[in-house]
């Protein structure tokens, strides 16, 4: 085969994990700040016997931790906290799904603790996820910071985002990562709570020893600080800030709620403490779901998520879909991909059972959001896929006839399989 150009610094030669049916393109998390569309990005690794990081992790995970001496440690942890006066005494951000819905639950209601909740708002709300986050707030019990930022300033960030990096949430990540150690610091909060540790995906974290938000900094780091002051180097959708200020219009004010705590001059207190919940408790997707619907109300989509097979995750944001599918076209994984890979390692498929899903529905288009979607980006149906054409690396796809199809998949049917 000819040496076909592998966009995004990915792996030429694609390659399957031989426990679960994530490929070796996976790139890793911390990419979501990469401000080119073809930079370099670190993919999941693959051992000598072409196991990916996430299966060995989870390997880990259900043989070689005592989960019962970790919630020994987790109750420790949240003596040193606890207020015995109602006030609050941990973070938690999301959205209302299941995961937050779990974590929160139980902090405020197993381990006594006083939550405040906070929620960076999706870019267009589902009528779904508007329910269960109703339904957090209301049934489960719940005080809560919902943020929805300028509309017309993060249409913009988004409708850049998609045009120049083909990433549908870069905004809204970056916004709601740095929007949670904010709200801490302005209430006094020293410990917030993340959800399931980043070992669990794939992340090159152990989960073992990463029990703390920070010690993720170490794999490229997130934004809590990694940037500090010195905006010239900080990019929302791949553009300077300094050039979003100078070429779009826009003003430094209206990029703060974005930007970390030191960019407006107020410092992060170094009292605060990011945790991953999912270090102390035995974190199952499945049963955090199980968990949410009894004690909060939690529903699950009516119908099939597009792209999957599944109807519980990530239902509130009607841009969703095409995030996932920006994946399928740049790196060859759609969501079902991303579904049945962590139920193998839940043991909840078998990778035969997962190969039939993902041949059934990764790469689906979300059709049903379609045309708000492209109102939203200010596009036409022709402009979406000619852009999205291009972000097809050639290692990757092949055109045949007019319609595009992968050179590779995990079923072998690939056109140069």
């Amino acid at each position: 085969m000819d040496n076909l150009e592998a966009y995004y610094g990915l792996p030429s030669e694609v390659k399957f994990c031989k426990k679960c049916v994530f490929s070796n393109q996976r790139p890793l998390s911390t990419n979501e700040y990469d401000h080119s569309s073809k930079s370099k990005k670190q993919s999941i690794d693959f051992d000598v016997y072409g196991v990916c990081n996430a299966c060995k992790q989870m390997d880990v995970f259900w043989n070689e931790i005592n989960w019962d001496a970790r919630g020994d440690e987790l109750e420790q942890l949240l003596e040193k906290y606890r207020k015995s006066d109602g006030s609050y005494d941990v973070l938690v951000p999301g959205s209302g799904g299941k995961d937050s819905a779990y974590a929160s639950h139980i902090l405020k209601y197993k381990y006594g603790m006083n939550p405040l909740t906070v929620t960076w708002a999706p870019n267009i709300y589902t009528e779904i996820g508007w329910q269960n986050f109703q339904k957090w707030i209301n049934e489960g019990g719940f005080d809560n910071y919902l943020f929805t930022p300028n509309g017309k300033i993060h249409r913009k960030l988004t409708e850049l985002s998609v045009k120049n990096l083909f990433h549908f949430f870069q905004p809204f990540i970056i916004g709601q990562k740095n929007f949670a150690p904010k709200i801490a610091n302005k209430f006094g909060i020293n410990l917030v709570f993340y959800g399931e540790m980043p070992g669990q995906y794939g992340e090159n974290i152990s989960v073992k020893t990463a029990k703390k938000f920070g010690d993720s900094n170490k794999a490229k780091g997130f934004i809590i600080d990694r940037l500090k002051s010195n905006y010239n180097n900080y990019y929302i959708g791949g553009v300077k800030i300094k050039d979003l200020v100078s070429e779009h219009g826009l003003k430094l004010a209206d990029l703060a709620p974005y930007l970390p705590a030191g960019f407006s001059g107020e410092q992060l207190r170094s009292e605060i403490k990011f945790y991953y919940l999912g270090y102390f408790l035995k974190w199952i997707p499945q049963e955090a779901y199980y968990y949410s619907v009894e004690n909060t109300g939690f529903k699950a989509n009516p119908e099939r998520t597009e792209g999957t097979y599944s109807k519980y995750n990530s239902l509130d944001d009607k841009i969703d879909g095409f995030h996932y599918w920006s994946t399928f076209i740049k790196f060859g994984i759609g969501r079902a991909t991303y579904d049945s890979a962590q139920e193998i390692r839940n043991k909840h498929l078998t990778r035969d059972e997962a190969k039939i899903l993902v041949k059934r529905f990764d790469g689906e288009f979300p059709n049903k959001y379609f045309d708000e979607i492209l109102d939203y980006l200010s596009m036409n149906k022709n402009e979406f896929f000619d852009l999205s054409n291009k972000f097809r690396s050639p290692h990757l796809w092949k055109n045949l006839g007019g319609t595009w199809k992968l050179r590779h998949t995990i079923n072998k049917d690939g056109t140069d399989d």
